[in-house]
């Protein structure tokens, strides 16, 4: 057998399921991923070490009817099929949580959020605590009937891209293009099933330990690195397509230089400046009834 048939046969036998269970498109550039695994996998273990000392520390999640079927369909885990099978395991922290929180009770979002902690820590009460840290702390009134937050949050994006981008937020005003077209998944789902597994974990990380400010950080990073790219767009539909475009490719797989780049690439960003936005547009909102 030649060489390059060799490969081809070799690149046959790879299992088109990633490590999360996910199954890989037949497009999957393995070349190219791996070339990134063998460096990323050096800081991958240096990270490992460095959030082991940090939980030795004492820093720890303080213990304070749904979409099942939808739940990752391309994920192997989350078939019927599988043994065992992980959609038992997010409809019993779907339903704890519903009674634990009865003012949020279920959500759509909050299943896509339960089943990457569920792969995650392979435990039904750490992912209800790490649900509970997310929906209760980080991200109140995200997930509440009226979705409050997440409203006041897509108002505070698109006055963020006022104020850094501007062409951008003309170009959404010229088509009368509502930022919750493109960006409402971005939020409710914080960005699983929209970037890369390994780049929604490292956000993660960012998001338990520094707060919900830094899913501003990667909104406006995919939108600042792609402006051109987005303000070629003519129409609404255009736009709609660029805005998930801007969500693939090797800008946000490489997910140590995407990580170094939200905190380079906005810009300054306080709290300071994300709270007196909040109190805006918030009011704005309730304003309107």
């Amino acid at each position: 057998m030649e060489p390059a048939e060799r490969l081809q046969a070799a690149r046959a036998r790879v299992p088109r399921v990633d490590p999360y269970g996910f199954e890989r498109p037949a497009d999957f550039d393995y070349a190219a991923y791996e070339e990134f695994f063998s460096t990323y996998l050096v800081i991958l273990t240096k990270r490992a070490i460095k959030w082991s000392r940090l939980l030795k520390g004492g820093g720890a999640v303080r213990r304070s009817a749904t979409d099942l079927n939808r739940t990752f369909p391309d994920n192997v885990r989350f078939r019927k099929t599988a043994e065992p099978c992980l959609q038992k395991t997010l409809y019993n922290v779907l339903l704890a949580y519903g009674m634990h929180n009865q003012g949020v009770g279920y959500c759509q979002g909050m299943n896509f959020i339960a089943g990457y902690l569920i792969l995650i820590t392979k435990n039904e009460e750490e992912s209800f605590w790490l649900l509970d840290a997310l929906v209760g702390r980080i991200l109140p009134d995200y997930y509440s009937p009226a979705m409050l937050g997440l409203k006041t949050d897509q108002e505070v994006l698109a006055e963020l891209v006022r104020l850094k981008m501007p062409a951008v937020a003309a170009l959404m005003e010229g088509h009368g293009m509502l930022w919750t077209l493109v960006v409402s998944r971005w939020f409710i789902c914080l960005f699983v099933d929209i970037l890369p597994v390994e780049t929604v974990l490292r956000i993660w990380d960012c998001l338990f330990n520094e707060g919900s400010k830094i899913l501003f950080r990667v909104a406006l990073t995919l939108i600042k690195q792609h402006q051109t790219f987005i303000l070629e767009a003519t129409s609404v539909p255009d736009i709609c397509d660029r805005f998930k475009q801007i969500t693939r490719g090797s800008f946000v797989t490489e997910c140590h230089t995407f990580m170094q780049k939200i905190f380079s690439e906005p810009g300054s960003l306080s709290m300071t400046t994300i709270t007196r936005l909040r109190e805006s547009r918030r009011a704005a909102l309730l304003a309107q009834g």
